[in-house]
């Protein structure tokens, strides 16, 4: 699926048009250092295309797109728990329909800004009063930036995430450095473990990096280029991969998909939404990824 070819429904300016992804609505930028698609549904973020280069998120060709089900690919909303702390996985926010709050073009970048809010639909799983918002912010970098407020009189606590998918030339010749050293295998019923820094992916794997670097970078040989990571309001960095027999016992995702991408994810994780982030009331939280591309 081509998102930059596909119709245009209506235009907010000549930089900011809405399109439909199958039966989901969203958002797409043009802008002079970079061109991006966000989708209403989840506030999912489906691609990032610096002006000259290949989309730096990996996007799946067997995402649904019903406007029901959760997106395989971009970068997916985890909130207000991530993975399996209580149902559904990794919470509502990325199969919820998100409003456009805000937008602006300056010179350097576009800046979108959707939002959620709680209602019957969340109350009955989280009940807890909130905001949040989603900031996309296109140009030469993307930056990425989950905003939860609690707008109740008594503290909550979630764990979350942005779930990015890199777009990668061959998941056989890649590194990464800056994970740290120190992570906890969740294909190891949990184990803490240690590892040299720099990271080859050759088989399945799921950590939480508990002492990530400031910068992390993706070393793409293939497609030339490295990916750099740069994640804030985050105690861990998670990096995914599901491997051949993973990929194909997914029917939202190519049985050849993982050999093109590689999650890092800026998270806040905890065992428990109960030992999670803890918001008091009147008070904001910001969860953020920001992501950019140099020539090897």
């Amino acid at each position: 699926m081509n998102l930059y070819t596909a119709p245009i429904d209506y235009s907010l300016t000549k930089s900011i048009e809405f399109i439909y992804v199958g039966e989901s609505r969203a958002i797409r930028v043009r802008h002079p250092k970079a061109s991006g698609v966000i989708s209403l549904h989840g506030a999912h973020v489906l691609s990032y295309q610096p002006t000259g280069e290949e989309d730096l998120l990996w996007l799946s060709d067997n995402s649904q797109f019903d406007g029901k089900a959760a997106i395989r690919g971009g970068i997916p909303v985890c909130f207000p728990w991530f993975a399996k702390a209580a149902s559904p996985s990794h919470g509502f926010a990325r199969t919820s329909e998100w409003q456009l709050h805000a937008y602006q073009i300056t010179q350097e970048n576009a800046l979108i800004t959707l939002q959620l809010k709680d209602d019957q639909g969340t109350d009955a799983t989280w009940p807890h009063p909130f905001k949040a918002r989603l900031l996309f912010e296109v140009g030469e970098e993307l930056n990425v930036t989950l905003e939860v407020m609690n707008i109740g009189g008594h503290p909550w606590t979630f764990t979350g995430a942005l779930h990015t998918y890199l777009n990668i030339g061959d998941i056989d010749t890649l590194s990464v450095t800056g994970l740290g050293k120190t992570f906890i295998d969740k294909l190891d019923e949990n184990a803490p473990q240690a590892e040299p820094e720099t990271l080859s992916v050759t088989s399945a794997i799921d950590r939480i990096y508990t002492e990530p670097k400031e910068e992390i970078v993706v070393h793409d040989p293939t497609l030339g280029r490295d990916i750099i990571i740069k994640n804030s309001g985050h105690n861990s960095a998670v990096v995914w991969n599901p491997w051949q027999e993973g990929a194909q016992s997914m029917a939202d995702m190519q049985d050849d998909g993982y050999q093109h991408m590689l999650c890092v994810e800026s998270v806040w994780y905890a065992p428990t939404i109960e030992e999670g982030k803890t918001v008091q009331p009147a008070k904001t939280y910001q969860l953020s990824t920001n992501i950019s591309s140099r020539p090897r």
